[in-house]
């Protein structure tokens, strides 16, 4: 009985470790920012990755050609 017992007690704080983990990461995350810019008819280049304006025909980080 006494076995049983400690077994049980050992699952449920394995259990709540996870748990904590869980909840640690989950927090980890950055806020989504309420003043995000949407990035619509935006033009990535394929260089550096940087969000170019719609009209742009350079990359405004590099320099490189947007095509």
């Amino acid at each position: 009985m006494d076995q049983y017992i400690v077994l049980v007690a050992a699952i449920a704080g394995i259990a709540g470790i996870l748990a904590s983990i869980s909840i640690l990461r989950r927090e980890r995350r950055p806020p989504e920012n309420p003043f995000a810019a949407s990035t619509e008819g935006s033009r990535r280049c394929p260089s550096c990755g940087m969000g170019n304006g719609p009209n742009e025909r350079q990359c405004s980080s590099c320099g490189a050609n947007l095509g």
